[in-house]
């Protein structure tokens, strides 16, 4: 046997590191070329890592939960060197070997060889879980050969099917028959809750894998008259802290929003703006064309698109090294969107090249995309402008923090009836209110004036929109 080590590799944009989220095999299992071995969290996306070599999995280096420094070992794989005919490769490892010598290089799925496993549709990974239901993360694809194992039992038996090692382990630290278990993922697979369930554990869930200490229930607890003192420490008894470490995408958000506030001398301005026609213009042009729909967000965005052809002073970013400000040629639009995992501002570049209709049709399939953690993490990264929509949340207002390193940023609130005087006389009007948060070092209150004033008059009237084009 060949021993090969396969080191955590660059996972885009000069990562320096990832967190080990779940191991897809366990030492002695047997994996393929391209096979994804582990699943890794940077501090912009979750990652499938697929290992470039064959054989028998020797060692795992590194737990769950634990941080790896790119370029240290990752996984050992033992190649099998028997078998040869005229001193050629064993059955099965030709393309494999014609590939290595080609410089295949896949380290991540949809790269380099493609004669990997189909690649599974990733679930959203919740950050902490507080109770029996946490994902475990198995795959809705079957799993590649070696993943899987059914638990021993009598010939003919009809076993469990068990393919996270993790849930196996679990099993025996609980105590728990996996025969007598009702797996409940697709085709019967056992997870993670499904052994809780069975071993009844509602109040002692253990700390997560990834170091997170979760709550443990509260006991019941004397009744205690409303109002008395003794009501606000009696509720305390038996509670404990939630420690939630800043790891992965948490640690990247911190990291970030700490640094924009440190570095950049930011200033939000806000204005009221009537939308009425907005949404008229919105409902007439997915009327004519219903199988292209127009969200209101995208008009918004193509609005943005027109203000900063006018005022290119926002579309840009602070070289402080150099001591200098670079203004981009191109408009690569970021579009704050909330996840399971965490705020997360995926970019479509040089949006202005895009149509409106154009422009609806990537918003949403981006959008769709960052939410399932699907993006990769070169779409995270490179934005010149970002556009924030805190609406959904139900709130008016906000004085964003702007992504660094960029110079701005326009958020819309939720858009609601409000009496609003048209022409002299009081009306009920669809009502939003824009701000924007710009680098006072790029510009001054006249050039973010005009352009946050532009962006309402386009709400108010879209046919200026048409005037500006």
């Amino acid at each position: 046997m060949t021993e090969k080590v396969f080191l955590l590799p660059d996972l885009g944009e000069g990562l320096a590191e990832a967190e080990i989220v779940q191991w897809r095999v366990a030492v002695g299992d047997t994996v393929t070329v391209d096979q994804t071995v582990v699943e890794v969290e940077t501090a912009k996306a979750v990652v499938d890592v697929p290992c470039p070599y064959a054989g028998r999995v020797v060692a795992l280096h590194g737990a769950e939960g634990e941080v790896r420094p790119v370029g240290q070992p990752l996984i050992t794989v033992a190649e099998p060197v028997t078998g040869r005919v005229d001193g050629g490769d064993p059955p099965g490892h030709a393309v494999y070997r014609e590939e290595e010598r080609a410089g295949s290089g896949n380290v991540l799925i949809g790269y380099g060889t493609g004669h990997g496993g189909a690649r599974r549709r990733r679930r959203p990974r919740l950050a902490v879980a507080t109770s029996a239901t946490e994902l475990d993360g198995a795959p809705t694809v079957p799993p590649a050969a070696g993943t899987a194992a059914r638990e021993s039992g009598p010939p003919g038996a009809d076993q469990p099917l068990v393919i996270s090692p993790i849930v196996r382990r679990l099993a025996r630290e609980r105590g728990v028959d996996l025969a007598s278990v009702r797996g409940s993922g697709p085709g019967g697979v056992i997870r993670r809750a499904d052994v809780e369930a069975a071993a009844g554990d509602v109040t002692g869930v253990p700390a997560a894998a990834n170091g997170t200490v979760r709550l443990t229930a509260v006991p019941d607890l004397p009744a205690v008259p409303a109002g008395h003192p003794a009501s606000a420490d009696a509720a305390a008894v038996g509670a404990q802290d939630l420690v939630i470490p800043l790891t992965g995408i948490r640690r990247a958000i911190a990291d970030k929003l700490s640094r924009s506030r440190r570095e950049i001398p930011e200033v939000t301005i806000w204005v009221d703006a009537d939308a009425t026609a907005l949404l008229e213009t919105r409902a007439a042009i997915n009327a004519a064309r219903p199988d292209g729909q127009v969200s209101v967000l995208a008009l918004l965005a193509r609005i943005c698109l027109s203000g900063l052809r006018r005022f290119p002073q926002l579309n840009a970013r602070v070289d402080t090294e150099g001591q200098r400000i670079i203004q981009s040629a191109g408009v690569h639009l970021g579009i704050a969107a909330q996840t399971d995992r965490g705020l997360v501002v995926p970019v479509l570049r040089d949006a202005q090249r895009l149509t409106t209709t154009e422009l609806a049709a990537e918003l949403a399939a981006t959008t769709a995309a960052a939410r399932a953690g699907e993006l990769p993490p070169a779409r995270l990264t490179g934005g010149t402008f970002t556009l924030n929509n805190y609406g959904v949340f139900g709130v008016d207002g906000s004085t964003p923090i702007i992504n660094h390193p960029e110079a701005a940023l326009l958020g819309i609130g939720r858009i609601v009836d409000k009496p609003w005087v048209v022409d002299g006389q009081l009306a009920v009007r669809k009502v939003a209110q824009l701000s924007l948060t710009f680098d006072h070092r790029v510009c001054d209150g006249g050039v973010a004036g005009g352009f946050l004033r532009h962006v309402a008059d386009c709400v108010e009237q879209p046919a200026l929109l048409i005037a500006t084009v």
